[in-house]
Order: C-alpha cells, then structure tokens, then sequence
C-alpha cells in the first residue's frame, strides 16, 4: 500500500486533477471467481490521496458486451462489492460509467483511420479527471492488457465495444467437440448445436469472443475469428477508443499500473490462472503508452514460469497467445497521438 502511496504522490495529484470537481478512479473490478484483480486496498490508497488533492473520487467501470456478473449496471455493482470494492472500504462510491444496460455513451470526434466518431461511457467523458488503475497481464484477442486497454473496452459502452470487435467467430467443425459450452454463453443466442456441432448465425454475432474464452480444445480452439487479417484492425480500433476516452482531458487523466499476477488471461474470465512471471512492481506515468511500453518491456526481461515461453524469440504475450498483435497498441497509439513509446524509469 505504501508503494503505491509513493507513485500517487509522484504523479503531484494536485497539479493533474481538477480541485473541487469529481474525479473518476477507473479501475476493473473483476469477473466473479477471478482473484488476480487489483486489490480495493490499492483502490483505498489512490482515493485518500485524491480527496487530499482537493476531489470527489468515485470509482467507475462500464458494462459487458458478453454475459457474466457485470453485464448489467446491477450485476456488476454486486460483482464489485462481493470483490471488496464497497464505500466503506475503498473510501468511495462506486458507479457504472454507462447506465443500467449499458446504452449511456457519448459521441467523440476523433478523426481516425477506423472511426470519425467513438461513443464513450457518458460518466467517464463528463468526469473532468481521472486516474486510471490497470491491472497489466496477458489477454486472449488484445495481446496484453494495461492502461490502453483498460482506457478502450473499459471507457466504451455496449455499442463502443461492439464497435472495437467488429467481427464474428468462425467454426471449425474438424475440431468442435459439440460440448455446448459457447452456446450456454452467448448473449445474443447467435451458436446453437447442430448434428452435434456448434453453428453460428452470422447476422445476430455482436463479436464479443466470450465463446473463443470458454472452448475446451486445445491448443487450436474449435472456435475463432481470421486471425491473420482481423488481429491488427481489431488492435487499432481498440487504441483509437483509448484516444477517444483521453481526448480534450490528457493533462488531466493520469496512470498507474500494478505488475503483479501477471496472468495469461484478462480479469474478465472467472478463474485465475498461474502468471507468465514474478511479480515485477507499481509503475504510474501521465502517458498511457510510455507506461505500457515500460510494463511490457519488464515482462518480456523479466524470466517465465512457463518454460512454452521462456526461451520465445518474440515477445512473452504472443508466445502465449500467438494470434495476437498486442504491440500493435503501442505503435498505433503512438501514432495517433495518444502518447510516445519513450520513457525513462525512476524507482521511488
């Protein structure tokens, strides 16, 4: 707790957030049955620090695009208390960026190569500053996931969300075990089993991938996306959503990433699976992109428990998942504005 105290206190709160306004902390509260989520201690430290800055913290996350315990405003506030993350105990109220189901967004001119304008969480684009707490670990589509990722799924509504995945999953019927677990998951009923094997209905896929998350098979899953052309588009329209949450505030929004229980998976699937490698600390930065850059970078230096992937010629998260293009985050987001891949670490 102390450690994270210390980078509060480096990130001069009272210069970032705006005194007597509200400020969001954005945090991810964890899929119930998942432990390797940000702990609400840490949550605690950063919301007494910002009520010394002269703010109203309140915590925020936004609604699911696939089923679970958070696909609804109610749901995921139980999630969230039933994880630790009550007002009595982090110090603050908790409020779900994007209404009761989701629908409550904002329109943000951004210009980009994919979209002219993304639709935001109404909360999270009215607040007038914020710190953003990510948990950075592995994810199944994105790569790996910190303060970029956190800022895009995490900031968008229902319809942003569905707007980043913007494909449907594929069957592979050579593989398909015909278990029925992606049909028992899908929110909109698009899979139902037919002659013992999973189908699909292209036309009601909202791409949310939660049935890519629970296929048993393995290494190749029975069900999956193009990877080969969708990977990189999908990774961009994700980072230019992180744009479009900072865009008109970035003096105003500041980060800090916990390096701890590096999982494969993101905080997003109900289990907790052994990390990719120890514990490597706190990071926090004004810039999204050098903060991930810097996470990412102590990872891959970092040695694997894993020994699949301790000796990887490429980075530690695509040996993982091999699909992936998680750099694509930091290239593209560099790209667009978003934040620069330079940095230089300063241990306090």
């Amino acid at each position: 707790m102390a450690k994270g105290g210390r980078r509060c206190d480096a990130l001069q709160l009272k210069k970032v957030l705006k005194r007597n306004d509200l400020a969001a902390v954005k945090i991810h509260f964890g899929e119930y049955g998942n432990d390797t989520h940000i702990k609400p201690m840490f949550a605690r430290v950063a919301v007494d620090k910002m009520k010394a800055a002269g703010v109203k913290p309140f915590l925020t996350d936004t609604t699911t695009l696939y089923s679970g315990t958070r696909h609804n405003a109610v749901d995921h506030l139980h999630t969230a208390y039933l994880h630790g993350f009550t007002p009595e105990t982090v110090g603050a109220p908790v409020i779900i960026a994007d209404g009761l189901y989701g629908e409550e967004d904002v329109p943000v001119r951004i210009n980009c190569k994919h979209f002219k304008d993304v639709r935001i969480a109404a909360a999270i684009r009215r607040v007038p500053s914020m710190v953003v707490l990510s948990h950075f670990k592995g994810h199944e589509m994105a790569g790996f996931g910190g303060a970029i990722k956190n800022l895009a799924m995490g900031g968008a509504s229902v319809a942003g969300k569905r707007d980043q995945h913007g494909v449907h999953v594929q069957i592979d019927d050579s593989l398909c075990v015909g278990c029925g677990r992606c049909v028992k998951v899908c929110p909109q009923k698009a899979l139902s089993l037919v002659n013992g094997k999973s189908h699909v209905d292209v036309s009601r896929c909202i791409g949310c991938f939660e049935c890519i998350t629970v296929c048993p098979v393995r290494p190749n899953k029975a069900i999956s996306i193009d990877w080969s052309s969708e990977m990189v588009p999908f990774v961009e329209r994700l980072t230019e959503y992180a744009y479009g949450v900072v865009k008109g505030k970035q003096k105003h929004i500041c980060y800090i990433n916990f390096v701890l229980n590096v999982t494969p998976d993101c905080d997003c699937v109900g289990w907790s699976d052994m990390p990719l490698v120890p514990d490597i600390g706190i990071l926090a930065s004004t810039d999204p992109v050098a903060l991930d850059q810097a996470c990412f970078d102590l990872v891959n230096k970092a040695p694997a428990f894993d020994p699949k992937i301790a000796d990887a010629k490429t980075d530690k998260f695509t040996a993982r998942w091999p699909h992936t293009r998680g750099e694509v985050q930091l290239s593209y987001g560099e790209a667009i504005g978003l934040g620069t891949r330079e940095y230089k670490l300063e241990k306090i």
